[in-house]
């Protein structure tokens, strides 16, 4: 009978479920752990004492808990992989597209006009040229760098014992103006913005952005925004979810074509910190993806004329997008052997038209951007005078050992970039529990890509450590000679999310490792299916905290005096 257990040769069988009492148990559990969690914030939090109805967080709580039940019932029922990952990564990238704030991901604010500007159908650069007047009320609203720049410490009352206590705001978003100014959140923001406030501050103009090709899918969101009437803050999150459609899509493909260590690319791309730039309006949406595609097209087997078209079509988009630095992907073609080489032209031939491809887009982005500026004038370097591209390189030459202790010392100081999974926002958003959690995800992927059919060969993985090296090596050269003072001790600018690609081989590395000292018994189809859980739990709750860390902020708000 249905529902019920039977005996079967003295033994039990298996309970059957029937479906809508498996949607109300699921769902009846989500709403409860909703619930729970929303008392949290509010405890923890003080959001009662703030004069938030309890209604509110309970009821958006318990909403996002059922919703991410209902999602995990329905993926259930998606037998391929590479549909399910897709789905997952677009649901989770919407949590984090509004978990986020505006105009907080690093360079949002000059990404937002630029692909304003293109969705206006404006693909030519004027300085002098301007936008709506919301437009110039949400940068007022929302200044960039919001925790770091606006760090404020001094003296509270504690909620409990009614006593003086210190408090520091770092790592919410939070800002004092002036010693004894109010402590406003991320609300008073949003309050500004929408009773059209204005601070009287000059109408905002093009930015010193020159691309076009990138911001296209953000653009195109813009644009369908505003055929509905959304302003400025409703084409902003259109365009992240843009971006966030074309960064799924790439991911979609790349998890389609991968034939290895299918778990480890699922991993990476569900990362919170590629999730919260590939929802966010910036460039390294399409960036990333593609490098993640790339890697992915250099697991198969066997390469045809169709997997070395593709590879070429992303490389030489990345080269268009960020230049010369992505200059090495062009020889990854050389790792397939030459018995896996199924393509009508050889694999020097491949590698000749990717380079030349790369070189051609960068040399007419190039171009295209100083033919179609207007009113610009000389753009100063950035980071100033004491930025010079030439001294640095042959400050480097002439001192190699010195530069080695640099680049050692600013991985030292950076966690090595691994331990900054948890770091948003302009380098000054910390979440400790996902810096701390990130490398042990990724040690978990590398867990599942350890069955006996996983490996990629000794060649390709290889070639994929002695590129990861160089790689590493290029990026961090590239901003100290681009954006470092000459002669300076640690490189300036660097971001854990440039590291991301380089993750997705350590883990593969790590792999090829465990798999050698281990007994996996562990199967593909097996790892992959725990994979999702895994990885998609992880990112829900990356975008839980990141909304947490914004918007619901510490207790101590309401208590100081």
């Amino acid at each position: 009978m249905s529902g019920l257990p039977s005996r079967n040769g003295g033994r039990f069988a298996p309970t059957v479920w029937p479906k809508a009492a498996r949607w109300a148990f699921v769902l009846a559990v989500c709403a409860m752990l909703g619930i729970v969690f929303s008392y949290y914030w509010r405890v923890f939090y003080g959001l009662d004492a703030r004069g938030i109805p309890p209604l509110w967080p309970t009821l958006f709580c318990m909403g996002l808990g059922m919703a991410a039940g209902a999602a995990v019932l329905v993926l259930r029922r998606v037998k391929d992989f590479a549909a399910r990952g897709a789905v997952c990564i677009l649901l989770c990238g919407i949590l984090f597209a509004f978990a986020n704030p505006p105009l907080q991901t690093p360079d949002e604010t000059e990404h937002y006009l630029r692909t304003y500007a293109i969705s206006m159908g404006r693909f030519d650069f004027d300085a002098q040229r301007g936008y709506p007047e919301d437009v110039s009320r949400l940068m007022q609203a929302f200044p960039g760098a919001w925790v770091n720049a606006h760090t404020s410490a001094g003296l509270g009352v504690d909620p409990d014992t009614d006593e003086e206590q210190p408090y520091d705001t770092a790592g919410y978003a939070l800002k004092q103006y002036g010693k004894d100014g109010t402590v406003q959140s991320m609300a008073d923001s949003f309050t500004q913005y929408l009773n059209g406030e204005s601070t009287g501050a000059d109408p905002v103009t093009e930015p010193i952005s020159f691309l076009i090709l990138p911001f296209l899918p953000g653009a195109l969101g813009m644009a369908l925004a505003r055929l509905f009437g959304l302003g400025a803050l409703g084409c902003l999150y259109a365009g992240r979810l843009g971006n966030l459609a074309a960064y799924t899509l790439l991911c979609w493909l790349g998890l389609r074509c991968a034939r290895r260590a299918r778990p480890a690319f699922l991993c990476v791309m569900l990362l919170p910190m590629s999730l919260y730039m590939g929802a966010s309006l910036s460039y390294d949406a399409t960036l990333l993806a593609c490098y993640y595609l790339m890697l992915a097209l250099l697991t198969r087997p066997q390469w045809d004329t169709r997997t070395a078209a593709l590879y070429a079509a992303a490389c030489i988009f990345a080269n268009g997008t960020k230049p010369y630095l992505n200059l090495l992907w062009v020889v990854l073609p050389l790792l397939i052997a030459r018995r896996d080489w199924k393509a009508k032209a050889s694999r020097p031939v491949w590698a000749a038209i990717c380079a030349g491809g790369s070189l051609a887009i960068t040399l007419f982005v190039e171009q295209y951007g100083v033919l179609m500026r207007h009113n610009y004038g000389t753009i100063a370097r950035q980071g100033g005078t004491a930025v010079n591209g030439g001294e640095q390189l042959a400050f480097i030459l002439s001192n190699p050992l010195r530069y080695l202790a640099v680049l050692l010392g600013t991985l030292y100081e950076n966690d090595g970039f691994l331990g900054q999974l948890g770091l948003f926002g302009w380098k000054d958003m910390p979440i400790a529990f996902l810096s701390l959690t990130g490398p042990l995800v990724l040690l978990a992927a590398a867990l599942l890509c350890t069955p006996r059919t996983e490996t990629l060969g000794r060649r390709r993985l290889g070639g994929l450590g002695v590129f990861a090296v160089l790689y590493g090596i290029g990026a961090m050269t590239a901003m100290y000679i681009t954006y470092t003072p000459v002669g300076m001790v640690r490189i300036v600018g660097l971001q854990t999310r440039y590291f991301l690609p380089l993750w997705l081989l350590l883990v593969l590395g790590v792999a090829a490792l465990a798999r050698r000292v281990l007994v996996p018994r562990l199967t593909a189809a097996r790892a992959q299916s725990l994979a999702l859980p895994l990885c998609g739990g992880y990112a829900l709750l990356g975008a839980v905290l990141l909304f947490q860390h914004y918007f619901i902020g510490p207790v101590y708000t309401v208590y100081l005096k």
